[in-house]
Formats: C-alpha cells, sequence, structure tokens
C-alpha cells in the first residue's frame, strides 16, 4: 500500500465531479461566445485560448462539460477566485454555455518550443542529491561508519520532518546544517523518495547492549514503532536494522530533553538504552517505499482517466496535456488541500507530495495537447 497506494490517487486529481451540468435553453451560440469571451474572458485566457501568462489554464479545444461545471463552481463559489465569481454572476446560464462552446471549438494550443524536456521524476531527482549524502550515508543510505544513521528505507514523512529539525536548530550537528542549508523543501522530498525507496542492509552485531535484555523493553516503542522496529507509519520512522550506537544517542538524547519529543522515552538506564538499541540493531528492515516512483509509474496511473479519447458519461474529465504548468501545480494543490471539492478526490497526504506535484505538472505540460 505504499507509495503505490499515493500513486492510485493521481488518476482523479484533476477529475471534476460536480452536479449534473444545469440544462441550456437552446443550443450554444458559438459567434456569440466568441463576442462574450472577447469581453469578459481573452485579457487572461486571450481568443485563442491560450493563457496569457504561468498559472492561467488554457482552455482552447478543452471538453465542453468540463469547462462549464468549472464555471459553475467559481459561479457557486465551490471554486474561490474573487474575479470569476464577479464575472460568471454577470452571466446567464446561456451566455456560459456559449462561451464554453467558443472555446471548446478551438483548435488546441501549440508550445512555442518542440523540444521534448526530460522530465525527472522525485526518484530520479532525489538519486542525483544523494550523491552529496553518500560520503557519510553509503551510496544507497546504507552507511557502515557506527554511530552514522542509515537512511535507506526509512520513512519519507520522518526524513523530510528531521532535515527540517536540523534546519531549524532543534537538532544541532552543525555539519548537517551546512548540507542542508542550501537544499528547498522540494528537494528534501525528493530525496525522502529515494531513500524510501531502497532495500536497507542489516548493520553488523552491535557493540554495545544485549538484544535479547532488550526486547521485553521495546514494549512500549512498538505501539509507534511497531513490531520489530518496522514503522508502517510515513511520520515514524522505523527502528529496525539502524546503528545501534545511533540510536543510543538519539534516545538519550530524548530521555535527556536535548531533543523534544512529548512521547519518547524518559526513565530508561543508559544500560536499558543500550540493550533496547541492540535489539533493534539485529531486527530486519523493510523499505517504506516499494521501489522507485518513476515518470512512467506515475503518467501510467494519471492516463487511466486523462489519456486522449477516454470518456466517461459520469464524470467530466479535462484534457491536462500540454496544459499550462503553474496552473496544473496550483489545480492539484487545491484538491490535495481541500480547496477544490469533489465527490471523487482524495488528499495527498504525504509532506513529499509537492515533489510527485512538480513531476506531474512538469510531465504533462510537456507534453503536445491532444
Amino acid at each position: 500500500m505504499r507509495h503505490l497506494a499515493l500513486i492510485a490517487l493521481l488518476p482523479l486529481l484533476l477529475v471534476a465531479c460536480a452536479d449534473k451540468p444545469e440544462s441550456k435553453t437552446a443550443q450554444p451560440d458559438v459567434k456569440a461566445g466568441k463576442s462574450l469571451a472577447a469581453a469578459h474572458c481573452a485579457g487572461c485566457h486571450g481568443l485563442d485560448g491560450k493563457g496569457v501568462a504561468p498559472g492561467i489554464p488554457h482552455l482552447a479545444a478543452q471538453v465542453d462539460e468540463y469547462l462549464f461545471e468549472s464555471l459553475v463552481a467559481y459561479r457557486d463559489g465551490k471554486r474561490t477566485h474573487a474575479a470569476l465569481r464577479d464575472m460568471t454572476k454577470e452571466l446567464s446560464t446561456q451566455q456560459m454555455h456559449d462561451v464554453v462552446a467558443f472555446y471548446s471549438s478551438l483548435p488546441p494550443v501549440e508550445r512555442g518550443d518542440t523540444r521534448k524536456e526530460i522530465t525527472l521524476s522525485p526518484y530520479e531527482k532525489g538519486k542525483a542529491l544523494s550523491k552529496s549524502c553518500a560520503r557519510c550515508h553509503g551510496q544507497d543510505g546504507n552507511a557502515t561508519a557506527p554511530g552514522m544513521p542509515s537512511l535507506a528505507g526509512q520513512q519519507p514523512r520522518y526524513f523530510v520532518a528531521a532535515t527540517q529539525a536540523y534546519l531549524h536548530g532543534t537538532r544541532n550537528i552543525e555539519t548537517m546544517e551546512t548540507m542542508l542549508r542550501g537544499l528547498s523543501k522540494l528537494e528534501m522530498e525528493n530525496l525522502a523518495v529515494y531513500y524510501a525507496s531502497q532495500t536497507p542492509v542489516r548493520r553488523g552485531k552491535p557493540e554495545v547492549g544485549d538484544p535479547q535484555a532488550g526486547e521485553p523493553l521495546t514494549a512500549r516503542c512498538g505501539g509507534c514503532h511497531g513490531a520489530h522496529g518496522v514503522s508502517h507509519d510515513a511520520m515514524t520512522p522505523t527502528l529496525a536494522g539502524q546503528d545501534a550506537q545511533y540510536l543510543v544517542a538519539a534516545i538519550k538524547a530524548y530521555r535527556d530533553q536535548t531533543r523534544v519529543h512529548d512521547v519518547m522515552l524518559d526513565d530508561n538506564t543508559d544500560q536499558e538504552i543500550a540493550d533496547i538499541a541492540a535489539y533493534y540493531a539485529t531486527q530486519e528492515s523493510i523499505a517504506a517505499e516499494t521501489g522507485p516512483m518513476t515518470v512512467k509509474d506515475l503518467s501510467a496511473k494519471c492516463d487511466r482517466c486523462h489519456a486522449p479519447g477516454i470518456e466517461n458519461p459520469a464524470m467530466a474529465i479535462p484534457k491536462i496535456h500540454g496544459q499550462n504548468r503553474d496552473y496544473l501545480i496550483r489545480s492539484l494543490r487545491a484538491y490535495r488541500d481541500g480547496k477544490r471539492g469533489s465527490s471523487l478526490m482524495h488528499n495527498m497526504s504525504l509532506p513529499y507530495s509537492e515533489a510527485i506535484i512538480e513531476s506531474v505538472a512538469s510531465l504533462y505540460a510537456n507534453q503536445d495537447a491532444r
């Protein structure tokens, strides 16, 4: 259910599932629609249906039912855009159908640069960024130096939260802050995707503690960190297979309140902490993600609904090939954050969703409109 569960949501991200369109009082009048578009829409969308600036969608050749439902949603306040809400309130239902008929009758917008750009997935971007981490954490996130944590297979939300903690000073390691200072939040999310997909390698025999003595002491830990230290919560770190010295240092930091967490252990002795760390270090771990999240994966899932020629009488599905990239990003964020309603939409809850949104938007914006 890991990243595939997330990707399975993507085909629904741009699907509009509103009430049935309001009935037309007459057949749409394309000529009248052009006049209305010139008066109300061309300033942003042009008379050729091409958005005049980043973040403004192309309307040319778009599915007419989708365009109409969008106008109704702006008019009724189900989508938020002050200018569009004011404009749609000035138009009758028939006039909205006329405008829609005009824009949907136009040929698709052609990209000025016909060269195909290479769109990298979050996994591929994270892999490239990981080269700067390899000296300490290993080529694939499996560290070998005592006291150095492994990143391979780690839960992605936890990874992003930990990197932010170093930047904000709530975790104080100067080298980490220096390494991370030049990275954007999006780049950290890409790293999280990459490392979450790597296979963890079990460390050698721990030099501290007694694993057998540590096992019963982990009873309280299992409620959050999972059986044997394998977490299934993206915000909670996996402890299985982690370096014992690193775990000792981390648990002591929580106990001694140099790291703050309201549910972490606070009453164990040094020996008990060493035993807990030894137990988790000997446990077998698994990757948080099932494998690389590639552009091919993303597009295959999205195309289940958005591929050219697919029609569904129960819902209006917009065309997204060749659409404005910034607009796609804004739309995906709006659905994720609950600012656009749809009975089939799902919030993307993982913290690296921005990385996925950016990749999906780039992927489709760099394709020819169809």
